[in-house]
């Protein structure tokens, strides 16, 4: 049980906000030497693990391509999509996207949608154009929400989702665990049938608090708003 010190130091840097690469790194090391890893294989097995995980710096190559397509438009053809869609708010165009990340995660299209390629360039002006026909302009404090609150749909559809995909990394490391270090029989099909409900949960409280936020936008757009002037006020 030692070895689960290593997720209480993660638990620690990220409540104290430290440097997440430095947090992870630290815990991994703590894990490895509990474990009863020798320092060489401690830094044998984060060698591997980056070899085997260095297809994730892949989205690097889509940064020019965003890049070139953003100093041509993309925003403000977004903006404009989204201006076409009357009843579609920023709370309501965001939870769409929550299930949408949400649902292709499950199928194991994890790289349809993201940060790098949807998010900024799509996702967050699309539902800043929303913000801004039922709200009018937003201030400096509502735009960054709004973006925050773009990433976060982004995020959380694709963590609860692709537990559901039963031949994710994730699954495959636990059953690969449990059934050598157990002797058990665990089958990915298992683990991905009870990840459903607590998908399921996190679309409801999450697409919930999307849908609150344009409540909170329409308070925010209220309290900036000038006083009306009172007739006669000047005279008196």
């Amino acid at each position: 049980m030692l070895v689960l010190l290593g997720v209480l130091v993660v638990v620690a840097g990220f409540a104290t906000r430290r440097n997440p690469l430095l947090v992870v790194g630290v815990a991994g090391i703590v894990t490895g030497l509990l474990g009863g890893l020798s320092p060489r294989e401690v830094l044998a097995a984060f060698g591997t693990g980056f070899a085997s995980s260095r297809a994730v710096t892949i989205f690097a190559i889509t940064l020019p391509v965003i890049g070139l397509l953003e100093r041509y438009g993309l925003q403000e053809q977004a903006r404009t999509l989204i201006t076409r869609f009357g009843r579609l708010t920023a709370g309501r165009f965001l939870a769409c996207y929550l299930l949408l990340r949400q649902v292709t995660a499950a199928l194991g299209l994890n790289g349809v949608f993201g940060h790098a390629q949807t998010v900024r360039p799509l996702a967050a002006p699309m539902a800043e154009g929303a913000a801004e026909r039922g709200h009018g302009p937003l201030s400096d404090k509502a735009r960054e929400k709004l973006r925050s609150f773009a990433a976060s749909a982004d995020n959380v559809g694709f963590f609860f989702g692709e537990d559901v995909f039963l031949a994710v990394g994730s699954i495959l490391l636990i059953t690969g665990f449990v059934n050598t270090t157990y002797h058990t029989h665990l089958e990915p099909l298992h683990l991905a049938l009870w990840a459903v409900p607590t998908a399921l949960c996190a679309l409801l409280v999450h697409g919930c608090r999307l849908l609150r936020l344009d409540r909170t936008l329409e308070r925010a757009a209220q309290q900036a708003a000038p006083a009306p002037a009172v007739p006669g006020g000047a005279a008196e």
